[in-house]
């Protein structure tokens, strides 16, 4: 029955946080032109929590889980790296389609980080309901300014409104209770040097779409605010981090 109550306590926090995201794609797709002109700050404060979240708390937790972290954390940068050229050079043939590719390499960075965390919520819950519960807390910050820069992403990118919901769904909400699901009937018998694994490469794919994305895009179009938008991020990411502590 205990085992039944923390599942069920594990489930309904990876629902949460998919309701959280959803609220945020809904939010920005009324407020669509408004998103646009700002988009920059959102580009901004989500480099800020995703480069720094990696690098403050899941690359060390991953190099403290499994001592070969830092191979698959190079795995993890390089597989999207890899993977933005095959768009470019396969998909986009002689076309210019960078706006394709940063949306679709960035969805997919999103959305494996979303799926992490579902595991992530299996794993603290399974240690100790107390230990779960904070762990929610801390991520369920970060749902909602995800859902609107991954649909911001998808629509700069020339996805249409419907689909950029949709696609938004999948990748950055409905992800994290799939996590959940598929992981939770695994973790008791879970390595803690897998999940380091599972971990870093997740970092590895955070740092390229904060670093070589999100960043390089920003730049293009400076705004008067970008540095109070990066620096919020960063300050959020702390905030997550904190709270998990």
């Amino acid at each position: 029955m205990l085992i039944d109550m923390t599942f069920y306590l594990t489930l309904v926090a990876g629902l949460i946080a998919c309701i959280v995201t959803t609220i945020g794609i809904l939010v920005i797709n009324r407020y669509k032109k408004w998103g646009l002109k700002n988009i920059n700050y959102f580009i901004l404060f989500a480099a800020g929590v995703l480069i720094s979240v990696s690098f403050l708390h899941i690359i060390p937790k991953s190099f403290d889980m499994n001592t070969q972290a830092p191979l698959y954390l190079l795995v993890g940068f390089m597989s999207l790296f890899l993977i933005n050229k095959f768009f470019k050079l396969f998909l986009c043939g002689n076309k210019e389609c960078n706006d394709l590719s940063f949306g679709i390499i960035s969805m997919i960075g999103i959305g494996f980080h979303s799926f992490i965390d579902g595991i992530i919520y299996s794993v603290t819950f399974n240690v100790h309901m107390f230990t779960g519960i904070l762990a929610a807390i801390g991520m369920i910050f970060h749902e909602f300014p995800e859902g609107i820069v991954t649909y911001i992403f998808l629509i700069k990118s020339g996805f249409g409104k419907k689909k950029a919901v949709l696609f938004s769904f999948l990748t950055a909400g409905l992800t994290t209770p799939l996590g959940v699901l598929i992981s939770y009937p695994f973790i008791s018998s879970m390595n803690r040097s897998i999940l380091g694994v599972l971990l870093s490469i997740s970092a590895g794919a955070l740092v390229y779409v904060g670093s070589s994305h999100l960043l390089p895009t920003a730049e293009k179009d400076p705004k008067r605010f970008d540095i109070l938008a990066l620096g919020a991020g960063i300050f959020v990411a702390v905030i997550i981090i904190l709270s998990k502590a």
